[in-house]
């Protein structure tokens, strides 16, 4: 049971990274960016090809990178070519499942049993202790590391720019502010999180597969949404936390969920799925049932 804890607890630092990156678009830009399952897998198969290498540490910010100018790509196909945002995300997914196997060689799937990685580099410094205390500690540091410089950055003039073009647009602009430019920093900053969650569970797995991507977006959404219904919004800082606690709690909910035989390993995307659907409905489900109470009351 420790053992099973431990692991999602893991797992759930690793998407935390995801989660915050999902944040950045449907909460602060307010723009749905459907860019997620091929940036997540795009940062696994940076990471594991430079892992491979023998970098493993330079593999995470290759991660970061390259996730920065896929969301880059979103932005821009939406700023400058006027696509739709869930069209453009949607393209830029598409082509990255041909990226993704360009940088992994044409194979779909590689390994790196036998391979240095940050998680194997960081257990030499806890000799004699439980592999997992090590893992979780190091999550930990990244996750608060990535958590306080985000907090800090949308409090700079650029990070309100970015808050503010979410919060209303066309006052924005009306502001000369270079609303395109925030938002494209703004989609390249949430892919380059997700990325780097990417590169981070290629490397606690030790293998990377380009179908891995796939019902990432959903995952993501769910760990928001969890995040919130648990700590009620009150700022980004605050949105941050929530949605890392979020990813946790996912994490925890489904590895129990999976312990008990309470539903098989391949129903989770449709849990997830009924999670985010039903949230996204609440508002309207809560409208509904008030106008019915008060014609009764009528």
């Amino acid at each position: 049971m420790t053992q099973l804890i431990f692991g999602a607890v893991q797992l759930g630092l690793i998407y935390a990274l995801m989660a915050m990156g999902n944040y950045i678009s449907f909460r602060i830009l307010n723009i749905p960016d459907l860019t997620v399952d091929g940036s997540f897998a795009l940062g696994m198969a940076v990471s594991v090809m430079t892992a491979a290498g023998g970098h493993p540490y330079l593999a995470l910010f290759a991660a970061i990178i390259a996730g920065a100018l896929a969301g880059l790509v979103t932005g821009l196909l939406q700023t400058k070519v006027g696509i739709n945002p869930i069209l453009a995300g949607i393209l830029t997914m598409t082509a990255l499942y041909s990226v993704n196997l360009f940088v992994m060689k044409g194979k779909a799937n590689q390994s790196l049993i036998g391979k240095e990685t940050v998680f194997s580099s960081f257990e030499r410094l806890f000799k004699g202790v439980q592999r997992n205390i090590p893992r979780t500690i190091l999550m930990i540091i990244v996750v608060a590391l990535v958590a306080a410089i985000l907090a800090v950055f949308f409090k700079t003039r650029l990070g309100m720019a970015i808050r503010a073009t979410g919060d209303n647009e066309e006052m924005v602009r009306a502001s000369s502010i270079n609303a395109d430019f925030t938002k494209c920093v703004g989609f390249a900053l949430a892919n380059a999180c997700i990325a780097l969650a990417g590169g981070l569970v290629c490397q606690y797995n030790q293998s990377a597969d380009t179908g891995y991507g796939s019902g990432m977006l959903v995952v993501g959404l769910a760990s928001v949404i969890i995040g919130e219904a648990v700590l009620r919004h009150g700022g980004v800082t605050r949105g941050i936390i929530s949605v890392a606690l979020g990813a946790v709690l996912y994490q925890l909910i489904i590895a129990l969920a999976l312990k008990v035989n309470l539903l098989p390993a391949y129903g989770l995307k449709f849990v997830s799925a009924t999670i985010v659907a039903v949230a996204l409905a609440m508002p309207k489900i809560k409208e509904t049932v008030a106008n019915h109470t008060r014609k009764k009351v009528d």
